[in-house]
């Protein structure tokens, strides 16, 4: 099929070679003066030039080609649908020779957190202080001076940025000069810095930043690498990602057998951003949270989310920067494999954080969450226009991108995967590729057909469930395939696509690394059947749906150490789903949990303890003897291990024992465990009567949602003191985080409001929101809030940015009825749904599966729950 077919593009009839960029910010009004010159290649004969732009005023425009004016005052025309700017001019340019176009424009520093904006911190006194800053992906460059905004067409760029001397200017490259200039905006005198000229690059990835800022250097890495943030931040708080980003592109160097091509990195801590991080060429810019990090204050896991983001965002400097996807549709190809170089990065730096592990429970679990619905979408996803790109930002292109890219590398060994990758990048380096491309590096440095193994999970949408039937006398298995759907209404055209599934089957003598299932269904030896599990650590991209007798010996084999730690929790999460979709009963899947009660190990704890809290929102709205037999069977498996492992903190313990402990206690306190609920009153008590060391970092979260659970308002007051009052991001984060746990219903009036004041930024709003789909009474109370607010809502979170999608996300897909899927359905019929069409078909997907699941299994579940006591 052709991807490319329908593609609203800008025309091939020239092509952009260089920009001079010169930009003018004033903070008074929130205006900057532009002007850009871009050097053009024409390769047709032309009479007109069309480029990007978005919301922004073009003044001046001039044609010349070579020494000639070829026009002083075109014929300028603005098609803001289509986001382009036409120029039209008498004379024509002939094919093969070079023009220059100039523009003169202004823009807004927008509050949108797209192309160049403004962000906004608090100085000492409290005042508020202004930062420009830019997000130009995917299509926002155009909103921030006149381009050709398309990945493919590369050009160099000189960046030049007039401010006060008082101010840093940063963006891709190094300073070339600094002069003193008589200022158009405020008549005095104010610097033009202007940058070295950059490699070739696509447009978005330039950045350029204009604000007072504190900065935090290391010398470690060959060139420098620095951590800039706000005044209001601690520079030392930058130390742990500065020397993290150095080691960490001294070892991509080393992996990918390339050079970093730019003089310096430098990573900022934005005060507003809309997405995670972001990897502009030798300029990452992050949410502030993601980039510095307090020893003193900060949780594992908050360690741990740093290392990779910082480590995501280096990656993409070759993956995405040096080497770029064609077009959107390819968004993957950078998102997918720098998620994946983070994780294997990761265990280099961290190997006890042992984080494949991991893996088998975040990033896949992810993944197939989301590919389990109908409303999916492939991997490689055809797109038209600019107002879908954004929402193709998702778990599919990250996290299902990543687990194809780790399967192939499981396929071909990490040595030869490793190579393959480094002839990609040698081959493509300044250019852009499609998939086909990946493809071919890796089949010639493995000398296989990765194209048969790898071409269809990107293609296609969706993924297998493989049915093990064992036939004892042949010591075989007879493995089928079928699409695999949450809603278990899979429709016989959906079910044409064959994967080629690299079985990994585990026996007693090792894993069969080269078994393939690529038709509907096979017969494959076992050694002995007395122990074999399919997909061993789970790095294939399906789900296995064996007998029930079976799935007991397995858990039996899983006590007698047979399995990894990936298998065992892969094993639980495939139970969880195939529960959730009827292939198995939801009653098999509590006594296989209730199993697991004495496990050792925190990653298959986070999937049992992830699978009991899915069966619990399924039956959220449930009568209260269910609710509260299913919370009694969630305590009694938490309560245990948190008792036996404790929840004190000394110095030997361990990356994973923290987050062990702190996960534990959470659970056990939440679902009423008296003994660890006691515990988080008390402490909190202390916290918050100036005790500071009473609450340690790695239960911080988990105190503030219990006490707010099963408190009241004071405990709801004291909670948003520390968000307002606290230092730095991550501990205001995590007291935001907590707000929606409360309750009552005056409280979350309270928490649905905060969530638009002007104490939360846009880039929090779902913050304080996301808590409320824990219980019954939020659900409903957030819904009826987004009906009322929709206007306000629409206006803070344009539809054409992700931030919209999320919350109607986060609004919607807690219900579990049909009546309520109905309302939903009834609200969004009366008003667009550009830009977030994508979310509000998964929601809808998610609440018909859960209403499924409970109409197949409620009395299978109240059968269980009397059986075991709990009714």
């Amino acid at each position: 099929m052709d991807i490319s077919k329908g593609r609203e593009v800008l025309p091939k009839n020239v092509k952009p070679l260089h920009y001079h960029l010169t930009l003018e910010p004033n903070f008074e009004t929130f205006k900057y003066d532009g002007e850009v010159v871009i050097d053009l290649d024409v390769v047709e004969d032309t009479k007109s030039i069309t480029l990007n732009t978005l919301d922004i005023e073009v003044k001046e425009t001039k044609v010349t080609s070579g020494s000639q004016t070829i026009s002083s005052s075109p014929k300028v025309t603005t098609d803001d649908e289509a986001q382009t700017t036409k120029v039209e001019f008498d004379q024509t340019i002939p094919a093969g020779s070079k023009a220059q176009l100039y523009q003169k424009f202004t823009g807004t520093l927008n509050d949108k957190m797209a192309g160049f904006y403004r962000s906004s911190y608090k100085d000492e006194a409290g005042n508020d202080k202004w930062m420009a800053t830019t997000q130009m992906e995917p299509t926002d460059a155009r909103r921030a001076f006149p381009c050709f905004d398309e990945p493919a067409l590369k050009a160099n760029f000189t960046v030049t940025l007039i401010a006060d001397h008082k101010l840093t200017c940063l963006s891709n490259m190094d300073v070339a000069s600094e002069k003193d200039v008589e200022s158009k905006m405020s008549g005095g005198k104010r610097q033009a810095v202007t940058f070295n000229k950059s490699p070739l690059m696509s447009t978005y990835l330039l950045a350029f930043i204009v604000g007072e800022l504190k900065v935090y250097e290391t010398n470690e890495f060959r060139l420098p690498v620095r951590v800039y943030c706000t005044p209001n931040q601690n520079p030392e708080h930058g130390k742990f990602s500065a020397e993290l980003g150095a080691k960490t592109l001294a070892f991509y160097e080393k992996e990918f057998a390339s050079e970093f091509p730019l003089p310096k990195m430098d990573m900022v801590a934005i005060p507003d951003f809309s997405a995670g991080a972001m990897e502009n060429w030798g300029l990452v810019t992050y949410r502030v949270v993601d980039l510095m990090f307090d020893e003193k204050t900060a949780s594992a896991s908050t360690k741990q989310r740093i290392a990779e983001v910082v480590q995501h965002e280096l990656a993409h400097q070759w993956f995405g920067n040096l080497v770029t996807m064609d077009f959107w549709d390819g968004l993957w190809l950078n998102e997918g494999f720098a998620t994946w170089m983070s994780w294997y990065s990761c265990n280099a730096f961290y190997p006890e954080w042992k984080v494949w592990e991991g893996y088998v429970t975040d990033n896949l679990q992810s993944a197939l969450g989301l590919d389990g619905l109908r409303s999916s979408h492939p991997v490689e996803v055809p797109v038209k226009k600019a107002d879908e790109i954004n929402q193709i930002f998702d778990a599919i292109s990250y996290s299902k991108g990543s687990c194809v890219i780790r399967m192939i590398s499981k396929y071909l060994g990490e040595d030869v995967f490793m190579e393959g990758i480094r002839k990609y990048i040698n081959k493509h380096a300044y250019g852009n590729t499609t998939t086909e491309d990946l493809w071919a590096a890796l089949s010639e440095a493995s000398g296989k057909d990765v194209v048969h193994v790898a071409d269809i999970w990107t293609k296609y949408v969706g993924y297998p469930i493989v049915t093990v039937t064992e036939d004892q006398k042949n010591s075989s298995v007879h493995l089928k395939q079928n699409r695999f759907l949450r809603t278990a209404d899979v429709a016989p055209e959906e079910d044409k696509t064959l994967y080629p599934i690299v079985l990994n089957l585990r026996t007693k003598k090792g894993v069969d690394k080269d078994s393939i299932l690529d038709a509907r269904e096979g017969n494959f030896k076992v050694p002995d059947l007395d122990f074999f599990k399919l997909n061993a650590d789970h790095s294939g991209i399906y789900r296995t749906s064996y007998t029930p007798e079976r799935l007991q010996k397995l858990g039996e084999n899983a006590k007698a150490g047979l399995l990894t730690v990936e298998d065992r929790a892969g094993m639980i999460a495939d139970a969880g789903a195939l529960a959730a979709a009827g292939y198995q009963r939801s009653s098999g899947l509590l006594t296989l949990l209730k199993g697991f009660d004495s496990e050792s190990e925190f990653v298959v704890w986070d999937e049992i303890t992830a699978r009991v809290g899915a069966l619990r929102s399924t039956w959220i709205f449930e009568d209260d003897k269910t609710k509260d037999a299913l919370k009694a069977f969630q305590r009694d498996l938490a309560s245990k291990k948190s008792h036996e492992l404790g929840w004190t903190f000394k110095e030997s313990d361990g990356h994973i024992e923290q987050q062990f402990k702190a996960m534990m206690f959470g659970n056990a306190a939440s679902s009423g465990d008296e003994k660890t609920k006691a515990a988080a009153f008390e402490m909190f008590e202390k916290f918050t009567s100036g005790d500071r060391a009473a609450l340690h970092p790695n239960l911080r979260a988990s105190v503030y949602s219990v006490v707010l659970q099963y408190g009241g308002e004071k405990e709801y007051n004291a909670v948003l003191k520390e968000y307002e009052t606290g230092k730095n991001s991550d501990e205001r984060n995590t007291a935001l985080r907590a707000l929606g746990r409360a309750r009552d219903p005056e409280l979350i009036q309270r928490t649905l409001d905060y969530s638009l004041s002007k104490q939360v930024k846009d880039q929090d709003i779902y913050l304080p929101l996301a808590a409320l789909r824990t219980h019954r009474e939020g659900i409903e109370a957030f819904w009826s809030w987004t009906k009322k607010n929709w206007d306000r809502l629409k206006a803070k979170l344009p539809p054409s940015l992700t931030m919209l999608g999320s919350v109607v996300s986060m609004a919607t897909s807690g219900f579990t009825k049909e009546a309520q899927l109905k309302d939903i359905e009834k609200f969004y019929s009366e008003t667009s749904t550009k830009g977030f069409d994508r979310n509000l078909a998964q929601s809808k997907d998610a609440i018909v599966a859960k209403m499924r699941q409970v109409e197949r299994d409620g009395e299978d579940v109240v059968g269980w729950l009397k059986e075991n006591k709990y009714l």
